[in-house]
């Protein structure tokens, strides 16, 4: 009987080092910046959709009727605010902070996205297929195309 012998390696990719350094550097940006859209909302340095001062009246109230109550008590639109509607507000303090949170939510893709042309070229061809797969499945996600429930 044949043995086979498998190799294995502790040694990273450099897909693997991409991935990681990408991951960590989006990581450290998104942090960044939450601290600072924080740091604008909290010092009032910009002014905010629902007052800080009345934010934590909204806070014990289900999602639905918390929308509610800040579209009917503030933002007057036509609709709620779901989805990337909170895109129209980034000029608010309060919903800034949506922007790293969208850059760390979004990390991933991208470093699914920058291994893709290393696992071709070594002859991964699976694993690029599924990478790419992967991305377009967060993207999906992501977008809102697939909202349920709304």
């Amino acid at each position: 009987m044949e043995k086979l012998t498998v190799k294995m390696s502790t040694k990273a990719t450099d897909e693997q080092l991409l991935y990681a350094t990408i991951l960590e550097k989006g990581m450290l940006v998104g942090l960044v910046l939450m601290f600072i859209t924080f740091a604008l909302y909290v010092f009032r340095i910009m002014p905010a959709a629902v007052p800080l001062a009345e934010i934590s009246g909204y806070w014990s109230q289900p999602v639905h009727d918390y929308l509610v109550a800040i579209n009917t008590n503030f933002l007057h639109w036509d609709h709620l605010p779901t989805g990337w509607a909170w895109i129209k507000l980034i000029g608010k303090g309060d919903f800034l902070n949506f922007i790293p949170i969208a850059i760390l939510s979004g990390v991933t893709i991208m470093c699914y996205l920058a291994i893709v042309p290393g696992l071709f070229r070594r002859g991964d061809k699976a694993y690029a297929i599924m990478a790419l797969a992967e991305a377009a499945i967060l993207a999906l996600a992501a977008s809102g195309l697939l909202a349920v429930g709304h």
